[in-house]
Formats: structure tokens, sequence, C-alpha cells
């Protein structure tokens, strides 16, 4: 019985210690997991020419009527092309540009999470502000859209974090594993209504764009962003592949969708744990208090720069 807690993590150590290459678990009768630990067994996967990389099927399945076939779940010539063409989205000099994004979400959070009263041990749950701080940061650094999610209800945010959430949950309940049934259930109908949510926002915000580069023309709408910081839809509307084609509104949504997905899970997932160690390791919590005021002494800003 795999648990999502820390128990289920010594578990799972327990297991890698016992079988160190592999084993095989049955979820079902007919459902079987292979699991795989040493990196001599893993090895002959991630290197294999036709494979990006091994995916748990089950799991990545739940999540293709919500994100399509962006880079996280497609494959062959399919991935490979969209790799080429997203890559001027990852270069440094756009990078930089949203650092100042980070800053400002990185604000709102520090002024509307409750200071601690002095004495006495200080609890504070964080995944849930860290996730609305992610999700708040990648909606302006995809969209340019100004939630402020982090100080009132999005309709939108919420149905990424509940799509999130009842993903994880359908893969603890092998019943629900079959599409047809789970259209059936509850949760599967919560389900498709957050991918309706989502998916009208970013077909919205897409053929918005794509409308507004129509008027103005490629070369324009290039010229136009020169000096000022474009948005990932600007960048995935105004790149070309060598033979000129463009990709198609529901391409680029996938992949809007995509990087809301992956960005904003495990940043906020990475920096939970990050806090959680900090906070029992407070020698090394100070001296990385002391590295941030060394940084900034003398500054006439608090903003961390490039």
């Amino acid at each position: 019985q795999g648990q999502s807690t820390e128990e289920g993590l010594q578990q799972v150590d327990a297991l890698v210690a016992r079988y160190r290459h592999g084993c095989l678990w049955w979820g079902l009768p007919w459902l079987p997991v292979l699991r795989l630990f040493h990196p001599s067994t893993l090895r002959p996967l991630l290197s294999a020419p036709a494979l990006v990389a091994p995916k748990d099927e089950i799991f990545y399945g739940f999540l293709k009527p919500w994100l399509g076939e962006g880079l996280l779940l497609s494959g062959g010539q399919r991935w490979a092309r969209h790799r080429r063409l997203l890559t001027p989205a990852f270069h440094g000099d756009v990078l930089r540009a949203y650092l100042g994004i980070f800053n400002r979400s990185t604000r709102v959070l520090l002024v509307r999470e409750p200071r601690p009263r002095r004495g006495g041990p200080v609890q504070l749950e964080v995944l849930q502000p860290l996730s609305l701080l992610t999700l708040d940061t990648l909606q302006k650094c995809i969209f340019s859209h100004e939630s402020h999610c982090q100080e009132r209800p999005s309709e939108y945010i919420q149905a990424i974090l509940e799509l999130s959430s009842l993903v994880v949950r359908r893969q603890l309940q092998p019943l629900l594993h079959p599409w047809w049934l789970y259209s059936l259930s509850s949760d599967g109908r919560r389900f498709a209504r957050a991918c309706a949510t989502v998916h009208a926002f970013t077909a919205d915000v897409v053929q918005r764009r794509r409308r507004a580069l129509a008027r103005l023309g490629h070369q324009a709408g290039l010229d136009g962003h020169r000096g000022r910081s474009m948005d990932f839809i600007d960048l995935l509307l105004l790149t070309k592949d060598e033979n000129g084609h463009s990709l198609s509104d529901e391409d680029i949504a996938a992949e809007a969708d995509t990087f809301m997905f992956e960005g904003h899970d495990t940043t906020a997932s990475g920096l939970a744990w990050l806090f959680y160690n900090l906070a029992g390791h407070p020698e090394h919590q100070e001296r990385c208090r002391q590295e941030v005021q060394e940084l900034l002494a003398g500054r006439d800003t608090a903003d961390i720069e490039w």
C-alpha cells in the first residue's frame, strides 16, 4: 500500500534495500507495476535511442485529457520538433527578464503570510502558499496575466490545483483507472469540469494573441517585442521550424498547460522540502541568512538580481 507520507517513504527505502535492482507490484490481479531502482537496471532504458524517458503509463495517461500532447506526454518526431521550437523560451536572456516577476510575486507572499509571534514553537503549513506563489509567477511568465491568486480566489488557478489533486487520488484507486468508469464517478465529473475551465482560459489567451499577431504581421510582431520581455505564449507564436512552419493553437495550448502543471507542482514541492529541512537544521538556516545579508549589503534594493 503506497502512501504519500513519511512512513510511505520509509517503506520505499526498505523495499529498495531488499530488492536492489527492482521488483514487481500487483496493484490488482490484472495490474502489474514494475519498479526499477538501480542505475544499472535503468541505464538501458534511459539510453534507448527511440525512448525519450521511461514513463509511468498509468499516471501519465491520467494527465493526457488535461495536458494534451505537450513535451511531457509526446514522443518521437513530435517531441523532437517541439523540443527544438521551445529551446528559445529558455535562453538566459529570456529567463533574466523574469526575475522582476519572481521578486514581485515573492513580496506578495511575504506580505500576506502572518508573521509568527515571538517565543514558542511555530507551525506553518507551507505547501499551499508556495503552490499559489509558483502558480502566480508562472501565470505572469506564460500568459502575462495578473490573476492575484495569492490574494483572492482564481477559478483558473483553483482548477489547476484540483486537477493535480484528482490525478494523484485516482492513481491510488485502481477501480477508477478505466476511463469509462472514472467518467461516471463524482471525481471524474469534477476532473472534466476543471479541464474545461483550464482549456477555455488557455485557448482564449492563445487565440487573442494569434489575432493580434495576424494584424501586426510576423516581422512586426518580432520588432514590437525588441527591448522588452516576451512571455511564453509570445515566444511560441513567433517561433518557426526549419521549414517555416509554426506551432498550431492546440500545440501552444498543450505546452502552456504542461508548463503550468510541471512548473508549479515540482517547484512548490522542492521549496517546501527545502524549508522543512532548513527548519530542522537551524545552523544551516542561519548560514543561508548570513549569505543573503552579505549579498545584499550596501545595495539600494532588497530584490535579488541576476
